[in-house]
C-alpha cells in the first residue's frame, strides 16, 4: 500500500541522511541524455533495466514509476533544466521504512560527450538507511548498465 512521503526540495540531494553518488561519462550529447531523462520518461524502460513501467503526468510534472523488484512511486519533478540537470522526489511509494526520496541527474559536456552524475538522496527508518547503504554496489552496477545501454540507444 503506497504511503506518502516527507516533501523535500532539490537541496535535499546534497542534505539527504544517505547520499549515494555515481558518474560515468557518455558519448552523447549533453541534449540528446537531457531527453532522454527528462522528455522519453516512457522510453526508460528500453535503456534502465530496474524500470518496468515510466510515465509522465501533469504536462511532464508528474511521474509514474515501478520497479522489478515491485517498487511503484509517484513522483514531482523538482528540477528540469535543459541539458543541464533533471531532479524529481518521490512523493508515495510502497517501500517500508521510506520517509522521503529524491533523485538528481547531473549533465556536464565532457569532450564531444557527457558526464552524467546520478544522486540517489535518501532518508529513513534505521533498518532502510542500513539496506540503502548495503545496496550502494548494486546501485553502482545498475547506474553503470543503465548510462551504457543510453548510450547505445542514443547512438542508434
Amino acid at each position: 500500500m503506497p504511503r506518502q512521503l516527507r516533501p523535500v526540495g532539490p537541496d535535499f540531494v546534497e542534505s539527504a541522511p544517505v547520499r549515494l553518488v555515481y558518474e560515468r561519462e557518455v558519448s552523447a550529447s549533453p541534449e540528446a541524455v537531457f531527453h532522454a531523462l527528462a522528455e522519453d520518461v516512457p522510453g526508460w524502460p528500453e535503456w534502465f533495466s530496474a524500470v518496468t513501467l515510466a510515465r509522465t503526468s501533469d504536462n511532464g510534472g508528474r511521474r509514474e514509476i515501478r520497479l522489478r523488484v515491485g517498487a511503484r512511486f509517484e513522483e514531482t519533478v523538482l528540477t528540469a533544466r535543459a541539458s543541464e540537470v533533471y531532479a524529481y522526489r518521490v512523493d508515495t511509494a510502497n517501500v517500508p521504512g521510506l520517509r522521503a526520496l529524491a533523485e538528481e541527474w547531473r549533465l556536464t559536456p565532457a569532450g564531444t560527450g557527457t558526464r552524467v552524475r546520478w544522486t540517489f538522496a535518501v532518508d529513513g527508518n534505521a533498518p532502510f538507511r542500513l539496506v540503502v547503504r548495503a545496496a550502494r554496489g548494486g546501485l553502482g552496477r545498475a547506474f553503470r548498465q543503465a548510462a551504457v545501454a543510453l548510450d547505445r540507444r542514443l547512438a542508434r
